[in-house]
Formats: structure tokens, sequence, C-alpha cells
């Protein structure tokens, strides 16, 4: 079973700063793979669909699901679904099992009712600044409330994921000189070129 606090100290390291939501990432993440009985991704073996958008309140999600559950931009088994909601989908590539658990809308919205969002973060005030006083009890709470008082966790169910191909081609674009993968190079003229240089 992983144990979501070993590893909020390095959560907050890898984000940068205090807040709720990257700690209800590492509380989801650890929910996910305890459900299915996975380890953290070394490489590929699971995938993570979040349903996160961009330039919405608590993206940090994000980052906690990454620490926690070793799915990463890098690895590209991270994968924005752009739904402006906060649940993932957590798939196990090895026996084609999924679930999917989001953060109860009471534990949300409870949060949002603090000082942490309403005198700093909806004034437009970095998570960084928010004095220990006022985010140190919101991380807490996120860390040590019970599974069924901040979790949905739904039953274990199939998703079958195409099979990924990772391509090790690539060439040299003959107008900026920047190495590009060759699936993404065009024919300008009678050049291999980027996608930008294409574009020019």
């Amino acid at each position: 079973m992983i144990n979501p606090k070993d590893w909020l100290e390095f959560g907050q390291k890898f984000h940068g700063h205090k807040c709720p939501a990257m700690p209800m990432g590492l509380r989801v993440g650890a929910a996910a793979m305890n459900k299915l009985g996975v380890e953290r991704a070394k490489d590929g073996q699971i995938v993570a669909f979040v349903d996160l958008g961009d330039d919405h309140c608590a993206t940090c999600y994000g980052d906690g699901l990454q620490v926690i559950m070793g799915t990463t931009f890098g690895k590209g088994n991270l994968k924005k679904t752009h739904k402006g909601k906060w649940a993932v989908t957590v798939v196990d590539k090895a026996t084609n099992r999924a679930v999917r658990v989001t953060p109860k809308a009471e534990a949300m919205l409870n949060n949002k009712k603090t000082a942490f969002f309403t005198d700093y973060r909806m004034l437009g005030k970095p998570a960084s600044i928010v004095p220990a006083e006022v985010v140190d009890p919101l991380v807490n709470g996120v860390m040590n409330a019970p599974d069924e008082k901040l979790l949905n966790i739904s039953p274990i169910f199939e998703y079958k994921l195409e099979p990924k191909k990772d391509s090790f081609d690539g060439f040299v674009c003959e107008e900026c000189g920047e190495m590009t993968v060759m699936e993404y190079g065009r024919i300008k003229g009678d050049k291999k070129v980027c996608i930008d240089c294409a574009a020019k």
C-alpha cells in the first residue's frame, strides 16, 4: 500500500509551494494505485487521464498525481482531457483494469470557503506568499481525512489502451537547424523542415 504522507515533503519541493490541491493529488493518486494494486510507474506501466483544463483553480492537483504515481509529462503517461474537473482515470496497462477517483465536491467546496482562497488566491495573490498558519491546516486536513470523507473511488472497470509506439527517427531541420522528430517533419519546396519553419 502506498502512503501519500510519505510523498508530501517531496511533493511540496517539486511543486514549489504549499497548497491543498497538490496534496489532494497525492491522496487521489494513492487511492487509485492502492485500488488497482499497482506500484508507482518507473516507465509507462500505468497511464493517468486527468480531467484538468488550463487556467483554472487547483490545477496544482496534477503535480500531486505526477509525484505519487510516476505518471509524468516526460514519460507521456499523464494525459490531460481538458474537462475542467479534478477526476483522474488510472489504467494498469498490464491488465487493462482501470479506476476513476475524484475528490468529493463537498471537500473541494469547503476548501474554497477558506481564507487561503478568499483572502489570497481569489485576489490574485500567489500561493507561495500565503502564511503557514493559513495554509498548513488545509494541507493537514487533506492529508489526514479518511478516504470516505475525501474521495469517490469507482469500482474497477476494463479500459483497453491503443498500443503506444515511440519514434526514434529524427532529422535536422534544413532551415532552423533544430532536431525534429521525423513524424512531425514537413516538406517545404525541396527542403525537409520542422512545423515552425513550414509555417513561415
